[in-house]
């Protein structure tokens, strides 16, 4: 009798070519798939929250699978950990019901993006945190924020090459937090994420923080439906999946 699984799971992008499977790409679906394919003695198709591209972290990717087994969930992530040879780390298995869709029943994500903010680059963790040199103000950046909330079309922060039916996305939450004298940290919540959207916002309030652009002409932007007038798609090292919300 086949079951439905539910995963948590945390990776370090760096390495890889982003989460969906593609030939001759190391990607974490295709990890995952050839792991739990070992273990279960059995084709797996494992079913992401969402897609992140290449360099992307997550600390909470949500993934489902059908399988025909007896095994228990421990002893499955115990199994799936053991035998991964890249950064990825099963946080959680567990069954649920057999209509549950990691996908498709997601009501919300939330992604952190890491800023490093000050002459000097650091040592260590440069994998994980964008170095800006010139010193940012947040309190603009907070004001763009604000413009956010809501529900907008975002097609000025859309990169191409991913299908859609609609660019209008419902921002729950989104703000410019100091972790420390020189570390920032952009949150953001929404139902949803259009292709490289978080990056894109990103780049463009980094812009507003270095008073490249105005909070004004951020609006401008934000309403201008054309992805020409806004900043630079951010580096994805500094973005990770935080956490995705089912009802």
């Amino acid at each position: 009798m086949k079951k439905n699984f539910k995963l948590i799971i945390e990776y370090d992008g760096t390495l890889f070519s982003g989460w969906q499977r593609q030939p001759k790409e190391t990607t974490i679906q295709g990890e995952l798939e050839s792991v739990l394919g070992v273990i279960l003695n059995q084709e797996i198709k494992i079913f992401g929250s969402g897609r992140t591209d290449a360099g992307v972290h997550a600390l909470g990717q949500v993934a489902s699978f059908h399988a025909d087994t007896r095994m228990d969930p421990v002893i499955l992530k115990k199994g799936m950990n053991s035998l991964m040879k890249h950064p990825i780390v099963i946080r959680d298995c567990s069954h649920v019901n057999s209509e549950f869709h990691a996908r498709y029943n997601a009501k919300s994500k939330e992604y952190n993006y890491f800023i490093l903010n000050r002459p000097d680059p650091c040592a260590i963790g440069a994998s994980y945190i964008w170095h800006v040199k010139r010193p940012l103000d947040p309190d603009p950046m907070n004001k763009c924020c604000g413009l956010i909330t809501g529900t907008h079309d975002f097609k000025s922060f859309e990169n191409t090459g991913s299908p859609r039916s609609s660019t209008v996305r419902q921002i729950f939450f989104a703000r410019i937090q100091p972790q420390t004298e020189n570390r920032l940290v952009f949150k953001i919540s929404a139902t949803g994420f259009l292709k490289n959207m978080v990056r894109n916002l990103v780049g463009t309030l980094v812009d507003v923080g270095l008073k490249k652009i105005s909070v004004k002409d951020f609006e401008t932007i934000l309403g201008a439906g054309n992805r020409n007038l806004a900043g630079i798609t951010a580096p994805a090292k500094g973005l990770f999946l935080k956490q995705v919300y089912y009802s």
